[in-house]
């Protein structure tokens, strides 16, 4: 019997019409005269989902008895019985209450496959097994049921059902998705935009990745093995060169460019020795932890060949570009060992771009200079490797070209034969240097006397002109030699004093450019000179060394007491080493741990100093700075003060001058109602004022950095109730919707009490009369939410950034409702216990105000003496 093909209905989040989609899908393959049947199919009581069903077969659902609570199921036996073409069964990681067939509704759809009836079925985003943790961390929900990715992916067909977040909150709004009481709660919570943005992206990526599955499989099976640019991939090709570093962070803007996918691939020969670079194991290390910072996948492959292998990788993956970093390896040894450029470039043809960056450590894409440190350079005039491959050439190259020389000894003559060992003296002297070229000289004297000089196969010379022309070829070997490691001497100088000049230029950029340069002075400082533990050592008022600043990544330390040596070198301790500091104008000093200086290294570095000093110099002038900023800052916040008393106070004085003045007055008889109004007058006027001076020291207390939290284990219903009783408000003005079963917290009661009777007092003053102010209080993950939901006329988007500002007010509000503190105050308050004010737009008209703020510490509260009964999961999309 052949299996039933499954096609599958992916949702990017709830509500976005998956089930209206495998409804009309069944409609439409019933018209066209297929046999479907509703296998289960869940409406959540949306009439237009319902509608769908229209005339399409319905199996019987099977009712099961769980615990004193009846549960319906789909009836696997009875769908498999009615052996339908097509069967709908919706929500396929729903769990089956116990006792059911199966665990999982889609270990029933499986079987309803084997027994070769086709199945549409629908799923979310957010119940794949492989994305619980990430759907988790974003929506603070723990998805409770789950669907194997495998099951999904085997799919013939999968179809993603996705919707703008901005639509689909219109959806929720109009009532199309949840009832009317539960929209205000589930748009501030698992349907913010934020939310729905991030399920919408992880839905377009996994979709992509099975696409691209299938089209890798496609091409395995058609035997395609040119790139088809479906999609960019950039490889990169890791070394342990210098500059590989550089090479992945271009190689990774180049992807990100084109929106592509970066792969760090790197080649090891299949004898276990590195390709190319011989970078050891952590310097690997370092560059894969590089490539996974900037969003890179790491392969690893064996091959002898590293162009091939590099080709083999790109393939593969289908990649369209391959980055690699410019040889520096010599012309001799390209000639040699073949060049893995033009060795790519040869066998990709065209398939593939391949880009080759030529010193990536000093320039960018757009040709600017980027800042590296340099390292300088210990010199020697010939390196190790060289003088080997000297000798080794000297050893066998010369009997080698003794060998092709001898069957020509009498045609080519004695004088000849010396041009050419003369000649090979000067390869092996350019190579070498001068310890193989001496060897390679004498060597030459010893093979020319013996093979080419009369009488032949003697070390004897018979003619006086051959004994000149040997002492001359051994003397011009000697010069030659000479000559050659000077000029490499003098080269290495060279390049020493560029070195030393492009370290001093970045140095000055530093000082210019960075606003506190010191840091990273320190840190070009012991890159340049392999330190470790670079730090600037001031004298304090005690007389003792302490640390000023120091290298990033630098251990701490800190120096107690005075010690120097005579020559006012700082002491770090009692084993401390003399040549490890430099003195630095200003009663500092530059200090090290590591290696010791050469002399002329030592005289280097001290130029330095002057521009440490600098930083020093520049470090106090921006942190008089700062205070002069504060204190002006703080002046114009005294100012603002003070006109804020000045006129905003003058309102409630007048009210309750006057009001105190009619009720002193012995010739005026007032009634008991006029009396009872004229003291209420008096009651309100006061705690208008109360409230004013409130905000005015809290305000004053923000600006000063004096708030101090002081935490403490509470229950947030009982803030709510305390910010209710200090506003007295009416008793139908406020409407309370407490979550149950929330956990206690771990925070500042009084400020957060302020803070809420802050924004309920604003609700109440904009909200119209009759139309009560609703309170929401919900935990999302390590979060508390509380919801201040009014029906004014609402904030515009335009002015939610001015109204948190001290002494702003909305529109034409009038002057004596306040100095507009009540709103930065309360996210100031917010700000200091670590949390944030949202602001966000009313479903029908108004403004709801948001505090997020953090649950704290986890509380242990004792577990009931009986555990209550379990219940039966809801569906996904309810529990949402």
């Amino acid at each position: 019997m052949a299996r039933g093909h499954l096609r599958v209905y992916l949702g990017a989040s709830p509500g976005v019409g998956k089930t209206f989609a495998m409804l009309n899908e069944g409609r439409r393959r019933a018209a066209r005269g297929t046999d479907v049947v509703v296998g289960y199919v869940e409406t959540h009581a949306r009439p237009n989902t319902a509608a769908q069903v229209g005339e399409l077969d319905v199996v019987p659902r099977r009712r099961f008895e769980y615990r004193g609570t009846s549960f319906d199921e789909m009836d696997v036996d009875a769908l498999i019985a009615r052996k339908p073409a097509v069967a709908l069964i919706d929500e396929l990681a729903h769990t089956n209450v116990p006792g059911s067939r199966n665990e999982k509704r889609w270990q029933d759809v499986v079987e309803v496959l084997d027994a070769g009836i086709d199945v549409i079925s629908t799923v979310n985003i957010q119940h794949l097994e492989s994305l619980h943790d990430v759907v988790e961390q974003i929506t603070g929900i723990d998805q409770q049921e789950t669907v194997p990715d495998g099951v999904v992916r085997s799919a013939d067909q999968v179809e993603l059902i996705d919707q703008t977040p901005e639509a689909l909150r219109r959806r929720m709004a109009h009532g199309n998705i949840y009832a009317s009481d539960k929209v205000d709660a589930a748009l501030g919570n698992y349907f913010r935009v934020g939310n729905l943005t991030a399920l919408r992206e992880l839905a377009l990526l996994w979709l992509a990745d099975k696409v691209d599955a299938s089209l890798l499989d496609y091409r395995e099976r058609h035997d395609i093995d040119t790139a088809w640019e479906t999609k960019e991939r950039v490889v990169v090709a890791l070394t342990g060169a210098p500059g590989g570093d550089d090479l992945i962070r271009r190689a990774a803007r180049m992807a990100r460019r084109a929106h592509g996918e970066l792969i760090g691939v790197h080649v090891v020969r299949s004898d276990g020795l590195r390709a190319g670079h011989a970078g050891d194991a952590e310097t690997i290390a370092q560059r894969v932890s590089l490539l996974e910072e900037v969003g890179g996948r790491y392969v690893e492959v064996t091959g002898t060949d590293v162009a091939d292998a590099l080709l083999h990788v790109a393939t593969a993956e289908n990649a369209t570009q391959v980055v690699l970093g410019a040889s520096r390896e010599s012309r001799v040894t390209e000639m040699w060992r073949g060049s893995v450029v033009r060795k790519l470039l040869r066998n990709a043809r065209g398939r593939l771009d391949v880009h080759v960056i030529s010193s990536p450590s000093l320039a960018d894409e757009g040709g600017a200079q980027v800042r590296t440190f340099t390292r300088l350079p210990r010199f020697v005039s010939v390196g190790r490797k060289r003088r080997i491959a000297g000798f080794v050439l000297a050893v066998v190259g010369l009997p080698l070209l003794t060998l092709c020389l001898i069957p020509a000894r009498h045609s080519l003559g004695f004088q000849n034969a010396i041009l050419c060992y003369l000649l090979a003296v000067v390869l092996i002297a350019t190579i070498g240097g001068v310890l193989p070229a001496l060897v390679a000289s004498v060597f030459g004297f010893l093979l020319l006397n013996y093979y080419f000089a009369p009488p032949i196969h003697t070390f004897t010379i018979s003619n006086g002109r051959d004994v000149l022309a040997l002492v001359a070829f051994l003397v011009i070997g000697g010069v030659v030699s000479v000559l050659v490691d000077l000029a490499a001497g003098r080269r290495a100088e060279a390049y020493q004093a560029r070195a030393e000049a492009r370290m001093l230029a970045t140095m000055a950029g530093i000082t210019v450019d960075d606003p506190d340069p010191l840091p990273r002075l320190l840190e070009q400082i012991g890159s340049t000179f392999a330190f470790d533990n670079v730090r600037v050592l001031a004298r304090g008022d005690d007389g003792a060394w302490h640390v000023e600043a120091r290298a990033p990544g630098g251990e701490p330390s800190t120096i107690a007491g005075d010690a120097a040596d005579g020559a006012g070198n700082a002491l770090d301790d009692a084993s401390f080493d003399p040549e490890l500091a430099v003195n630095v104008p200003g009663d500092a000093c530059l200090a090290w741990s590591g290696r010791g200086l050469t002399a002329e290294e030592r005289e280097v570095l001290a130029s330095f100093t002057t521009q440490i000093a600098l930083a020093r110099h520049r470090r106090l002038l921006q942190r008089e700075a700062e205070q002069a900023i504060a204190q002006a800052r703080a002046n114009e916040l005294r100012n603002a003060l003070l006109a804020a008393v000045s006129h905003d106070l003058r309102t409630p004085l007048a009210s309750i001058r006057a009001a105190a003045t009619s009720l002193l007055a012995t010739d005026v008889e007032w009634p008991e109602d006029a009396r009872e109004e004229l003291l209420r007058t008096i009651d309100d006027e006061a705690a208008r004022l109360n409230d004013l001076v409130g905000n005015l020291l809290d305000m004053s207390r923000l600006r000063s950095g004096e708030v101090a939290t002081r935490p403490q284990i509470v229950d947030v219903e009982e803030i709510v109730g305390s910010a209710l009783a200090s506003l007295r408000p009416a008793q139908d003005a406020v409407a309370v919707d407490v979550a149950e079963g929330l956990p206690l917290m771990t925070i500042d009661a009084a400020l957060l009490e302020r803070v809420l009777a802050n924004l309920i007092g604003n609700a109440l003053r904009w909200t119209p009369p009759g139309v009560p102010v609703r309170i929401e209080v919900a935990a999302l993950s390590d979060r508390m939410h509380l919801r201040i939901v009014d029906r004014g006329p609402g904030i515009p988007v335009s002015e939610r950034e001015r109204v948190v500002l001290p002494f702003q007010r909305l529109g034409d509000q009038p002057s004596g409702l306040g100095v507009g503190l009540g709103l930065a105050v309360a996210k100031g308050f917010i700000e200091a216990m670590g949390g944030e004010l949202r602001i966000e737009d009313t479903p029908g008209g108004g403004a709801t105000m948001v505090v997020v703020v953090p649950i704290g510490a986890p509380v242990t509260v004792p577990e009931p003496v009986e555990p209550p009964e379990p219940v039966h999961p809801e569906p996904h999309e309810a529990s949402a």
